[in-house]
């Protein structure tokens, strides 16, 4: 990255930081991500990382094998899979109070489950996903849209959707609407073992490398006695969808030492996961440290 690209990433690192430390509710936070993920904003992209505030407009893209969690200011949780494009649009001044606004899917998986506590808070959401556009009542859905057309699963709850100007009410659990591509849509029965595998699509699970805010396992992707040396490791760290920081510290003998690492893994085996996928879309030798 060149000097002025890197120094625009930085200006954007601190927009970021300060849109957190706003008195308004932002209408979702980060919760946990599974890199490699980015964040498009403004004409600039930063990689995705866990407690950043996202703003209406955003767009936030995946990688292979990554996931991502996100936390609505209402209450409710989204999922997105890997190779996904999401955006988020909303005008709601107090989000976490009363949410108004719609949710684009653009690709990939994604999963939208309304709070237990929170589902009576009022909340007009809709949910576009590829030709389909999906109204939420409180509810639990999955759903995904790819080349071979758009699939919507209802696992609580109710939603209707309209597609080609037709609209379908769906009240039956555990149901899914199948449009293939360029052909009709059915609604058809969902066994459990499709479920499975379909919510295993969006679903993080232990040792899968993904990172929250309070994990005290790191990932070192590499030490430099420069500032440059360390810089390089960063921007490729970043460049990759890696939520890299520089961490100097003094060097025995005068002089500092620049860590580049990425933080907030639960355990062992999850920071050896991420290491791994940081080392096979770079040419970094990560190593695992606490």
């Amino acid at each position: 990255m060149r000097p002025l690209n890197r120094l625009f990433a930085w200006v954007f690192t601190l927009a970021v930081f300060l849109s957190t430390t706003t008195w308004a509710a932002a209408p979702a936070i980060v919760e946990v991500v599974q890199a490699p993920a980015w964040l498009d904003r403004g004409g600039m992209t930063q990689p995705l990382a866990a407690g950043m505030a996202l703003k209406s407009g955003d767009v936030l893209r995946t990688g292979p094998g990554a996931r991502v969690y996100l936390m609505l200011a209402e209450g409710s949780r989204v999922k997105l899979g890997e190779s996904a494009r999401f955006s988020l649009h909303t005008r709601s001044l107090q989000p976490e109070k009363a949410f108004r606004g719609a949710l684009d899917v653009l690709a990939g998986a994604f999963r939208f489950t309304t709070g237990k506590l929170k589902k009576a808070l009022p909340r007009d959401v809709a949910i576009r996903v590829g030709t389909a556009t999906i109204g939420i009542r409180g509810t639990d859905v999955w759903g995904k849209t790819d080349k071979d057309g758009d699939l919507v699963a209802l696992l609580e709850g109710r939603i209707e959707i309209t597609r080609a100007g037709q609209s379908t009410e769906m009240s039956q659990a555990m149901s899914y609407f199948d449009a293939p591509a360029g052909k009709g849509a059915e609604v058809k029965a969902l066994d459990m073992e499709t479920f499975a595998k379909l919510a295993r699509q969006t679903d993080i699970i232990s040792g899968d490398g993904a990172a929250g805010t309070r994990g005290k396992w790191r990932v070192v992707a590499g030490r430099a006695d420069s500032e440059a040396g360390a810089l390089s490791i960063y921007d490729q760290a970043r460049d990759a969808g890696f939520a890299a920081r520089i961490r100097p510290q003094a060097a025995e003998g005068g002089g500092w030492t620049y860590d580049v690492v990425l933080g907030g893994y639960a355990s062992a085996a999850d920071a050896e996961r991420a290491a791994a996928r940081l080392k096979a879309a770079t040419e970094l030798t990560p190593r695992v440290a606490k």
